[in-house]
C-alpha cells in the first residue's frame, strides 16, 4: 500500500507517516523507485500511534511502549512509564486549573473593582506632595523648582 493510501485510510497526513518512520514508530519497504510501501497492518498501527499521541505521550515514550504491543506482553517498565506519564499530565492539569482560578479572580476584580484592588478608587486617588506650595502642587511644579 502506498503512503497516500495509508494516510487516507488512517486519517493522517503523509508528513505524519514520514515522521513516524523517522522516530522508529512505523516501518515501510521501498520500491525500486524509492517509494514507500506499507503492509495492511500499518493502518491499525498508525491508528494506535495516534491514540498514544492523543493521550499526551511523546514519540520517545511511544517507542518504548510499542515493543509490548508487538509482543503482546506488557512489561513492568512499560506500566511504570505509562503511570509516570499519567502523573505528569495530572500535575500539568493541576497547574492549568490553578492558572484558570487565578485568571477567574482577576476577571472578577476587573468586573467588580474595589478600592482594595484599584488605586484609582481610593480617596483621595492622588494626594499632593506634602509640603508643596499650593500653586506649585496645582500646576505640577515642585516647590522651589525652577521652571
Amino acid at each position: 500500500m502506498r503512503i497516500g493510501d495509508i494516510a487516507e485510510r488512517a486519517g493522517v497526513s503523509t508528513r505524519s507517516l514520514r515522521y513516524y518512520e523517522e522516530q522508529g514508530l512505523l516501518s515501510s519497504e521501498r520500491t525500486s523507485a524509492g517509494q514507500r510501501t506499507y503492509a495492511e497492518p500499518a493502518v491499525e498501527r498508525v491508528r494506535l500511534i495516534q491514540q498514544f499521541f492523543t493521550a499526551g505521550l511523546a514519540s520517545r515514550t511511544i517507542q518504548q511502549v510499542l515493543p509490548c504491543v508487538d509482543s503482546g506482553e506488557a512489561s513492568a517498565e512499560a506500566f511504570a512509564l505509562l503511570e509516570a506519564e499519567r502523573a505528569r499530565i495530572t500535575a500539568a492539569m493541576d497547574d492549568l486549573a490553578a492558572a484558570r482560578d487565578a485568571l477567574d479572580r482577576i476577571i472578577h476584580i476587573a468586573r467588580n473593582p474595589t478600592a482594595e484592588h484599584c488605586p484609582a478608587l481610593r480617596e483621595p486617588a492622588w494626594a499632593p506632595f506634602e509640603g508643596a506650595e499650593s500653586t506649585g502642587a496645582q500646576t505640577g511644579v515642585l516647590a522651589g523648582a525652577q521652571p
